[in-house]
């Protein structure tokens, strides 16, 4: 990533400042470059590089998040059915991102599309009698969705076979099994994505300064933002006034709102996790296993723990990953302090944090179970998965760091743990904030979409036809108009060169 020399200030009053160079400031860069490219744009990463935290390829599972195989996203109720609203929307969501990429692609985008997204099956699997109830339940619910044609189910161990033999191989004739497969699935990889996006906003004149740790967020008293950053070097600290801030920082985004002061920033919290997976470059297995794998989590369990075992493409190396494995951390990066957990609490948010110490007991179960475990554990898990692994072809590896959401029901009063993502936007929209985890990456761009809609309401109808342009869908459901989900189905994998 070429990044502007942190000595030589750019300008100390860009229209914009983006704090953090992940896949949400990125994003957030690319879409500014399309509506408003008179705008100045500076960037501020805390790390030597963009995508070094929750955007770097191995601190994510770049399933490339469509609910094709998630089943978190498809819950089933007290009566059986399975509600398919939630899979349908973030499916959309990651339409429009393909969208915009294929956009991005088509007006010289540097690099090809293949060095960041490639065609990888999407399955789901499940064991036992309730299992397959609940996978016949959930694809007649998806398939009769447009988003989810061509979605195919079986119970057939031969068929299953040829689908995953990694992990048929040794499996208990006896066992019930069910799976869905969908060959629309994708392995993203963020990283790559994210150094694409800012290198093309450097080469506009976006200002990308790396190592320079945004430490300061006040409001002047001519309504601009007054950020302070310290070079992660010198420890030399200089000030930028900007019109507008967006903190797509990850985990380090709360203590940064925090010390902005916005109101809207009451009552949140954030726990952190951070995931561990096995992994595997074995050639054997990898060619036996060309597919990403999502399971059930066990009853009680949280999302977060839902295993599943991913073809992984980086930088032209194939290998598997396995988990997750829950660790403890109380820092909000990986690259955090030790105190980012403690020094997140205060007056307004200490209900909120209590309130969830009481009501997700699972959660500390589960927390607590997973930090107990030894690597036999660690290895009965993965041969539930596949029976014939051996442990000596598989090492732990420590993904990216997680901040869960943390925030105050408005109906109850009482603090509640959010598993997804939540955009915290102050009052008059000049400041805004990306908090949260899972299915973030995937859906940056419908992330960044509502951004600008709640940021700059009355500049929308001047960018609408800009905007319609990179993203034809832009203001319609594909999910409810079949002629445009064809076209624009067709047209991005053309583009992005999934036909393979």
């Amino acid at each position: 990533m070429r990044s502007l020399p942190s000595a030589v200030p750019d300008s100390a009053n860009p229209d914009v400042v983006l704090v953090g160079g992940g896949i949400m400031s990125a994003t957030l860069a690319a879409l500014i470059g399309v509506v408003a490219p008179q705008w100045s744009v500076t960037v501020f990463e805390s790390a030597p590089d963009v995508a070094s935290e929750s955007s770097q390829a191995w601190n994510n599972a770049g399933t490339g998040h469509a609910a094709l195989c998630e089943l978190n996203y498809t819950p089933a109720g007290s009566d059986g059915r399975v509600d398919p609203s939630k899979a349908v929307t973030i499916n959309e969501q990651f339409q429009v991102s393909r969208q915009f990429w294929s956009h991005l692609v088509r007006e010289g985008l540097t690099g090809a599309p293949k060095e960041f997204i490639t065609p990888v099956p999407h399955i789901s699997f499940v064991t036992g009698e309730s299992g397959r109830a609940y996978m016949q339940a959930r694809h007649a619910a998806l398939a009769a969705e447009p988003l989810f044609d061509g979605l195919q189910y079986s119970e057939d161990p031969a068929e299953l076979a040829e689908w995953i033999p990694l992990m048929m191989a040794g499996r208990d004739p006896r066992q019930v099994v069910a799976a869905t497969r969908s060959a629309a699935g994708t392995d993203v990889n963020f990283g790559a994505l994210t150094r694409m996006l800012l290198d093309d906003a450097a080469d506009r004149g976006v200002a990308v300064h790396c190592g320079q740790r945004a430490s300061g967020l006040e409001r002047a008293t001519d309504g601009r933002w007054i950020v302070t950053v310290r070079d992660a070097v010198t420890g030399e600290r200089r000030t930028v006034r900007t019109r507008f801030v967006f903190v797509g920082a990850g985990g380090g985004a709360l203590p940064l709102l925090q010390r902005a002061g916005i109101p809207e920033i009451s009552g949140f919290g954030g726990f952190p996790v951070s995931g561990k997976f096995l992994r595997t470059t074995s050639p054997e297995l990898v060619s036996s296993h060309q597919a990403k794998v999502y399971g059930q989590a066990a009853v009680g369990a949280p999302p977060m723990s839902v295993p599943h075992l991913d073809l992984r493409l980086i930088d032209g190396d194939h290998s598997l990953m396995f988990g997750p494995y829950a660790g403890f951390s109380p820092k909000f990066l990986k690259a955090g302090k030790l105190w980012d957990l403690p020094t997140s609490i205060r007056p307004d948010n200490l209900g909120s944090m209590l309130g969830v110490a009481r009501t997700e007991l699972a959660l500390t179960r589960y927390l607590v179970t997973e930090l107990l475990q030894s690597g036999a554990d660690r290895h009965q898990t993965l041969s539930s998965f596949v029976p014939t692994a051996e442990a000596h072809d598989w090492d732990m590896v420590t993904a990216g760091q997680r901040v869960q959401v943390i925030k105050r029901d408005p109906a109850t009063g009482r603090g509640v743990l959010q598993f997804g993502t939540e955009l915290v936007v102050g009052g008059d929209g000049t400041v805004a904030g990306l908090l949260g985890a899972s299915p973030g990456a995937s859906t940056a761009v419908s992330a960044m979409l509502t951004l600008l809609e709640r940021c700059f309401p009355d500049r929308i109808p001047a960018w609408r036809p800009a905007l319609q342009e990179a993203i034809p869908s832009y203001g319609r459901s594909l999910s409810q108009d079949p002629a445009l989900l064809a076209e624009v189905r067709a047209s991005t994998m053309q583009t992005l060169e999934l036909t393979g």
